[in-house]
């Protein structure tokens, strides 16, 4: 299939049906709440559907509102983002609800506290970027809004870039925003034509080589286990379950779990660092040699 305007029609029209065909139910999918909206894209950037589909309820029970995760300490929050990894998404989503409730405040508004349904509006929030903002404008206010992730990318370049290697996005957002609007005038909603799209996306994905790697943004993703990522996330699980020990407790135990899967020791100053950066980052605080969740 080409990219000439006269296949767009026949792009979006095939696209939804593989979707219906496709379609896969998630708790984040039947709910048009805009915070609950932001909860799941923040939980999907870089994070398998399968982790999220199991820690997605229990966060909304955690925290139902933006108020009640606003007001939360931070230790409960990230005590609950265990399991997702990026634990920087979780610091990040706090803090847009705390904006978002002091925003409110400061207005004297009626009501509860409430994302905004502007682009910029939401964009300015932590943690919040054009993906993000365009997923919660589609799925909770049904805005036709440019939303481009990495299955909705690969449909694009496996339907329209199906000859070429190297594809920026300048060249995909134009088509995504004609796709989108295309659907409007077949009679769907952006929610439900990105719902297809990433179902289809996610389809090709499993069954053909990843035609990602065509896109001139891919880049494969770095191994976990025994990179500094993983050390950081091992250190900031042992702080919770353990605050107010020193750098030298943490150390120790690290220095065994890494022996145990046979991975290199790290030293007591690369353990040091570690913890310091996560200070630097406001995920941990330091009282003189003694750690605890910010």
């Amino acid at each position: 299939m080409s990219s000439s305007p006269p296949d767009l029609a026949v792009f979006v029209a095939a696209v939804a049906e593989h979707g219906r065909e496709l379609y896969r139910d998630f708790p984040w999918r039947r709910t048009h709440d805009p915070y609950e909206v932001l909860v799941s894209e923040v939980m999907l950037q870089q994070t398998q559907v399968s982790r999220v589909a199991a820690r997605y309820e229990d966060w909304l029970a955690d925290f139902p509102t933006l108020d009640a995760l606003a007001a939360a300490p931070l230790e409960a929050v990230l005590r609950s983002w265990q399991g997702l990894g990026y634990n920087r998404r979780a610091i990040a989503l706090k803090r847009a609800a705390e904006q978002v409730v002091a925003d409110h405040a400061e207005k004297h508004q009626p009501g509860a506290p409430s994302l905004p349904d502007d682009e910029a509006a939401l964009r300015a929030l932590p943690g919040v970027g054009p993906a993000t903002a365009a997923g919660v404008l589609a799925f909770a206010f049904g805005r036709p809004a440019v939303y481009l992730e990495t299955n909705v990318r690969a449909v694009f370049l496996h339907e329209l870039f199906s000859d070429r290697d190297g594809v920026p996005d300048r060249e995909i957002v134009p088509l995504v925003l004609a796709a989108v609007e295309e659907a409007g005038r077949q009679g769907i909603q952006p929610r439900e034509w990105y719902y297809a799209l990433l179902d289809y996306g996610a389809h090709l994905k499993r069954t053909l080589p990843n035609p990602s790697r065509r896109s001139a943004h891919h880049a494969p993703q770095s191994r976990f286990e025994g990179s500094r990522r993983q050390k950081r996330a091992w250190l900031l699980r042992s702080v919770i379950a353990e605050p107010g020990r020193s750098s030298g407790d943490y150390a120790l135990e690290l220095a065994e779990a890494e022996r145990r899967a046979g991975r290199p020791v790290p030293s007591e100053d690369e353990v040091a660092s570690i913890l310091e950066s996560l200070a630097a980052e406001g995920f941990l605080t330091g009282d003189g040699d003694r750690w605890f969740v910010a």
